[in-house]
């Protein structure tokens, strides 16, 4: 069966794989040994990226990894030898910039992910994870480059990023797969 439907999902797929083929695969692992070493992680993302933020923690978590989400009543302060996720594709969210900020001056690690390696968000960053996808600060005119609106395939390539770093994760950190049902939340 063929259509058009067929043919939009062969395009996004395209795009998210293109995307995803561009990342430097050095920086990802470098990022997952500063996650894996961290003494606490804090994650934070606005809209969209927040949801793929939220279930990197899961699976954080999971990994038996120390792990808390800006905003929740149980995230402990941060402070050196602790790591500032954050996620701004556009890099100019003024609420990811103030976390930034809050971070570096309680002396943890900023580690971002962003499509704008020379946004704002970059320069407060300790580590940057480039992904080099389209998102709402170039989704119009000629610099349009996906058939998806929006930020939506920088959205789908964090989730498939994310993926790929708790598979890496996995082995950086010995954690079975038994150990990471086991910590699978029960209420459900």
């Amino acid at each position: 069966m063929s259509g058009p439907s067929e043919n939009l999902f062969k395009t996004a797929l395209d795009e998210l794989g293109g995307v995803l083929a561009r990342m430097d695969e050095g920086s990802i692992d470098a990022a997952c040994k500063l996650l894996a070493d961290a003494g606490q992680i804090v994650v934070y993302g606005c809209g969209r990226e927040a949801l793929q933020v939220k279930g990197f923690a899961m699976r954080l978590y999971h990994l038996g990894l120390p792990v808390s989400v800006v905003g929740d009543m149980t995230t402990p302060p941060l402070g050196p030898g602790d790591v500032f996720l954050s996620s701004s594709g556009p890099g100019e969210t003024s609420t990811v910039l103030t976390l930034m900020q809050v971070a570096r001056n309680v002396g943890a690690t900023n580690l971002l992910l962003t499509a704008q390696a020379g946004g704002s968000a970059a320069g407060l960053a300790d580590t940057t994870l480039l992904i080099p996808a389209q998102t709402m600060a170039d989704d119009q005119g000629l610099q349009k480059t996906s058939v998806l609106p929006m930020g939506s395939v920088f959205e789908g390539a964090l989730f498939l990023l994310f993926e790929v770093m708790v598979l890496k994760l996995k082995s950086l950190t010995g954690a079975s797969p038994e150990a990471m049902r086991a910590r699978h939340t029960n209420m459900e």
